[in-house]
């Protein structure tokens, strides 16, 4: 390929992708003083992406497939605006070779590796292959190209149970089953391919020996095309769920000096074996002893901020500077390694139902300020729709300081002082992730949330007297602030009386709980609230959209609260809590949808039937399967009985709340 055609200087760059990571590169791209295009669906019109850039283009409907997939569409809104560069960001067409070749064949600078980088990279079967003639350690494994039943059973019998099987092209967990036994072989295969053939348009698999107790190390590497190679030390990103990472640092608490250098040169000598150009990060998983080779990512990968918090390096400057043809401004002992960082990606989901994404419309955003070691990547914004087309993260926060335990406080405190509203998100696991001692003392594997899942997602604690009486504080200040609409109006004041002294009853309840009655008492004094038998001088101060300080017997406390209707949400010194405000006046129709139904819970596609009309049902047992953002669902039956009815076929586009199956319960004995 013609070099110069490969590597020059734009002015104009096109982001072919969408959320935190085109907000990323727009901000680091307008930096360099370029000039940023950003493509979106219909489902993404008013997204944050769209309103950052300079220029927009509508690339189709919603499903990515007919949008942010489609190669055609994405080439052509280059030429309509005269990008003469693209970066793909991470996800969707970054791993894609015949879209860095569509690039290069329309002119295009293509803000990553050449095409034959990353197929020679990009498949896991074909790297493994390349590393195995470079010398550099694998996972006992099968990565050949046959992909018949017999092959790959017999691959994992010579291999020895458990094994991993996993998509070929695939990443982020999708198309990866761990299969503990020779009889959960085949099912495993079946939905391992399907999830893969619609999260990459390719099935092929690969089977691998499944290390037990592992630690997952990848380390961040990046060339330029005039030769030189360098790495930026290692991450750890042992934290994951169902093969996603949840939480990622920098470095790894796991290496001491030699394994660093040791696995840093590795990740040198496997780049090396393809001359590699641009940004990428490769993949090992550890036992405790031995470090493996498992993959590499020719791309930016989503935890990348880490790396750039204790290099002080912008990976996406970096990026665009060897597009330019540039060389890289740093030699390897020039890279320094200074302090901790530590990632939590919040992502739109009910860790209380099973991770189950959120979709709709957010109705609150606040984070703190960024600085001081905190930073926070966001692809959305107070008003903005979370659609069921795309992946369900929503931004990341990410803390630096100078030791692991100062960064994961400063992290928590992060995540803590972080409201999202409308929707529900993984911020309170995310935050009893953080914080739990197993994670502080570095005591984890990859298993480690899947073992302690019950404990990260447990319920909180029931509201008390405090949070009673900040639920009391909210709604008051609430109609303070909506009196002082009307100038002259002295309702402006807490517990404004014309005369005497009266009181006000509210009663609210938690969840399912019964209902806690609080009495306020206001006027010709200071304002008192009752909470069962006792009583509580009450005040408020520096009220403001985002919360108030109240003060309680003269004890001040700061309180973040959201009013939704009679929604309530209070952020206190005890945690976040879900109140609702009864009405007072009866009226409410508050319809639960029974756990018992076979609903969908999100809009989705149906991509598996799993049970036959007539069969007996044991409690759990799966029905059918659904695609929902991207990866799969299974429902299963709620109780022992029998399938009466399935109400969807294979391919079926279907919404929210749709009932897909009925299940008559198994008779009493």
């Amino acid at each position: 390929m013609d070099r110069a055609k490969l590597y020059r200087r734009f002015r104009t760059l096109l982001i072919a992708n969408r959320g935190e990571i085109a907000c990323r590169v727009i901000r680091s791209a307008r930096a360099m003083g370029l000039r940023t295009v950003a493509v979106y669906s219909e489902a993404d019109r008013d997204a944050m992406h769209v309103a950052l850039a300079d220029e927009a283009v509508l690339l189709g409907p919603a499903r990515a497939r007919d949008s942010y997939l489609n190669i055609e569409r994405v080439i052509a809104a280059a030429r309509e605006t005269g990008a003469e560069a693209v970066h793909p960001g991470y996800g969707f067409l970054s791993e894609n070779a015949e879209f860095a070749n569509a690039c290069f064949e329309a002119g295009l600078v293509f803000v990553g590796p050449t095409a034959a980088m990353m197929t020679a990279m990009g498949s896991k079967s074909g790297s493994k292959a390349l590393m195995e003639t470079a010398g550099v350690p694998l996972v006992p494994g099968y990565h050949g190209e046959a992909q018949d039943d017999a092959t790959l059973a017999e691959a994992a019998n010579r291999i020895g149970f458990p094994v991993l099987v996993k998509a070929s092209a695939g990443g982020g967990g999708r198309g990866m089953r761990v299969v503990k036994s020779a009889s959960e072989l085949s099912d495993a295969i079946v939905s391992a391919k399907r999830e893969a053939k619609a999260a990459f348009g390719d099935d092929r698999m690969l089977i691998e020996k499944y290390v037990q107790n592992p630690r997952h190390i990848e380390v961040q590497i990046i060339g330029d095309s005039h030769g030189n190679l360098l790495s930026l030390w290692e991450r750890e990103c042992t934290l994951q769920r169902r093969h996603q990472k949840v939480i990622e640092e920098a470095p790894s608490p796991t290496l001491n000096a030699t394994q660093r250098e040791a696995v840093c040169a590795a990740a040198r000598k496997a780049a090396a074996a393809v001359s590699y150009v641009g940004a990428g990060t490769i993949e090992f998983v550890s036992d405790g002893k031995d470090v493996f080779f498992i993959e590499m990512n020719t791309r930016l990968q989503v935890e990348h901020p880490v790396t750039e918090l204790i290099t002080g390096v912008d990976l996406v400057e970096w990026q665009l500077r060897t597009a330019f043809g540039e060389a890289l401004p740093l030699k390897q002992d020039e890279i320094k390694l200074n302090g901790h960082a530590i990632e939590a990606r919040v992502y739109a989901e009910n860790p209380q139902k099973n991770f189950m994404p959120s979709v709709g419309k957010i109705k609150t955003w606040r984070t703190p300020p960024e600085g001081d070691g905190l930073r926070i990547d966001a692809g959305y914004r107070s008003g903005d729709q979370v659609s069921p087309y795309y992946d369900a993260m929503l931004a990341k926060v990410i803390a630096w300081a100078p030791t692991r335990e100062g960064a994961i406080e400063k992290l928590n405190r992060g995540l803590e002082e972080t409201d999202v509203r409308g929707i529900v998100t993984n911020i309170p696991f995310l935050s009893a992730l953080v914080t739990h001692p197993s994670t502080r003392s570095n005591a984890i594997d990859t298993g480690f949330i899947e073992r302690e899942l019950t404990k990260l997602t447990a319920e909180k604690g029931e509201a008390g007297a405090f949070e009673l009486c900040a639920a009391i504080a909210a709604i008051v200040n609430d109609e303070q602030r909506a009196a002082r609409a009307e100038a002259h109006s002295p309702w402006q004041t807490f517990g404004w009386m014309p005369v005497g002294r009266r009181q006000r009853v509210l009663s609210f309840r938690q969840g399912h709980g019964a209902e806690q009655k609080v009495t306020l008492r206001y006027g010709g004094g200071v304002p008192t609230v009752s909470v069962g038998d006792r009583d509580y001088a009450l005040a408020t101060s520096a009220s403001d959209e985002a919360g108030f300080d109240l003060t309680l017997d003269g004890t001040k406390s700061r309180v973040a609260a959201v009013i939704e209707g009679h929604e309530l949400y209070l952020r206190t010194r005890n945690g976040r809590f879900d109140l609702h405000w009864v009405d007072p006046f009866g009226g409410e129709t508050e319809e639960q949808v029974g756990e018992d139904k076979i609903v969908a819970p999100l809009p989705g596609t149906v991509v598996a039937l799993l049970a036959e009309e007539g069969a007996t049902l044991e409690k759990g047992a799966p029905i059918l399967t659904l695609e929902v953002m991207k990866m799969e669902q299974t429902l299963r039956a709620p109780y022992a009985g029998v399938l009466k009815k399935l109400k969807c076929k294979v391919g079926d586009i279907v919404g929210e709340g749709v009932e897909l199956a009925e299940v008559e319960p198994a008779a009493a004995s």
